[in-house]
């Protein structure tokens, strides 16, 4: 069944409307939609409901509630990946699978090893990106759309990580991660499985996952993490690429955490 977002503002007592003119046309005219028909309805932060159209055209659309639920495919473990800026259409990749995993926010992130240059348009990426967030989630029938954030520099990523417990610092709104993870290829001694399984007892709500560029990281940022609170582990034995370790690594957590 098809899946749209509205704002809960747009949310009566009985009644939805729906005006956004892309959706209106993706119901009319993709989907070929009418009156009488059932759709899925998410108000993009607790509820998501069940509606029958009423009333289809152009400019607008009402909907009748038939059912109202708390969100039922939302993980309870809140997880931001701070992604290394890859090269060419990589980032479409990370996003659209990492939210399929249940990924809370993704960050691009400008490190020391990469590659890509903002050149002063960097915000419409970003903005191509969260739409590539909002496809992702109709696919797979999510309750929320993750942010896509404005992309950031390793010193911002710091002082946001710093408001971690234990970190000594405070970054104001930013609650603060109960665990920070850094994978990191030259880690041999503690694995995601170690640190995950280690925290069975106190389960974390919010996790930070960082991942390199397709250069990785360099040895002055791992410390910098390190010391804002992070833990290096490791994902296994083979290399990952960029645009696999942020999947990999995530579907680790959903694993031992959510399943």
């Amino acid at each position: 069944m098809s899946r749209f977002f509205v704002a809960p503002e747009q949310i009566g007592g009985s009644t939805i409307t729906i005006e956004d003119r892309n959706d209106l046309h993706h119901m009319k005219r993709v989907l070929r939609l009418a009156p009488g028909d059932e759709v899925d309805i998410s108000d993009g932060q607790t509820w998501e409901y069940r509606a029958r159209i009423e009333y289809l055209e152009p400019d607008m659309a009402q909907l009748t509630i038939l059912d109202k639920q708390k969100f039922s495919a939302e993980p309870s473990v809140e997880v931001t990946l701070y992604q290394g800026i890859p090269k060419q259409g990589k980032m479409e990749t990370i996003i659209q699978k990492c939210v399929e995993l249940g990924i809370y926010r993704i960050v691009p992130v400008f490190m020391e090893r990469t590659v890509v240059v903002d050149k002063g348009n960097f915000d419409r990426k970003v903005s191509r990106w969260q739409k590539t967030s909002a496809e992702a989630v109709k696919q797979c029938r999510r309750g929320i759309i993750p942010e896509v954030a404005s992309a950031m520099r390793m010193p911002e990523v710091l002082a946001e990580l710093s408001a971690a417990p234990g970190a000594g610092g405070n970054t104001g709104s930013q609650d603060p991660y109960d665990m920070i993870l850094i994978p990191y290829e030259n880690e041999e001694g503690t694995t995601i499985k170690d640190v995950l399984r280690g925290s069975a007892s106190d389960k974390p709500r919010r996790i930070a996952v960082l991942i390199g560029p397709e250069g990785g990281f360099s040895e002055a940022e791992v410390r910098a993490v390190a010391e804002a609170g992070g833990q290096s582990v490791s994902l296994g034995k083979t290399t990952l690429r960029t645009e696999t370790a942020g999947m990999a690594a995530l579907a680790m957590i959903m694993y031992e955490l959510e399943l």
